[in-house]
């Protein structure tokens, strides 16, 4: 529950409201706490969600973190019940969407930092390790994502032949493949640079082109092309 309200407070509650209202319909840029306060507003409707807003964004780090938090971390935190959080999800999965069909309709090289945005919002902060495949056509653009298995905190099970057969049914001509590290691990493990060789010389066999590897970790996407973990492409 939040504090409860004089009527001094209530009034400056709805005038502080008003004032986010207009500057989202004026197109002003919100802050993270900004945009945390009016989705709050729209599931804890009769108390100050101001501390609620601050409190998430001080745990989490920002307002993606937010969004890819799991429910269940997300209703340990003061103010946040059930509906609220189911809320929060629902607005990651719209966004999933909305940036899923942006790189379906144009090549993903068009705008890559939608694709990165995409990855960041998949992948961060989950507490096990996720391994998904990007198939594309031709032109570069998205066909499907699989998510090619789940694992452990620090592993997850990765078939370079299963990804190659499911490039041929689909005519994919190109892969992207994407990856998260729940733990502390920063960049690139031995083992990530060994199976990014494997899976490109097996793709490489087909004629179809591994356009990179990407590593989610701590809030940041790593590239392997830019590490140079892949040098040739078809």
């Amino acid at each position: 529950m939040g504090k409860k309200l004089t009527d001094t407070d209530s009034s400056f509650r709805i005038g502080h409201r008003k004032r986010l209202q207009q500057k989202l319909a004026d197109g002003v840029q919100l802050s993270d706490v900004e945009c945390l306060e009016l989705l709050l507003m729209q599931s804890i409707p009769r108390c100050d969600v101001k501390p609620y807003a601050h409190g998430l964004i001080k745990k989490y780090g920002g307002i993606f973190q937010v969004l890819t938090a799991s429910m269940e971390s997300l209703t340990e935190n003061k103010g946040i019940k059930t509906n609220t959080a189911t809320m929060i999800k629902v607005i990651q999965n719209i966004m999933l969407r909305g940036y899923q069909g942006g790189i379906s309709n144009a090549p993903i090289f068009h705008n890559y930092d939608m694709l990165l945005n995409y990855c960041r919002l998949n992948l961060m902060n989950k507490p096990i390790e996720e391994f998904h495949v990007l198939y594309l056509n031709s032109s570069y653009q998205l066909i499907v994502d699989d998510m090619h298995s789940r694992g452990t905190t620090n592993w997850a099970a990765v078939y370079p032949m299963e990804i190659a057969k499911r490039a041929i049914a689909l005519d994919s001509k190109s892969v992207v493949l994407i990856h998260n590290h729940p733990t502390t691990d920063q960049s690139f493990s031995s083992e990530d640079a060994d199976l990014t060789t494997l899976v490109q010389q097996k793709l490489k066999n087909l004629d179809i082109e591994l356009f990179d590897h990407l590593l989610i970790a701590g809030g940041i996407v790593y590239s392997a092309k830019e590490k140079q973990l892949i040098r040739n492409t078809i």
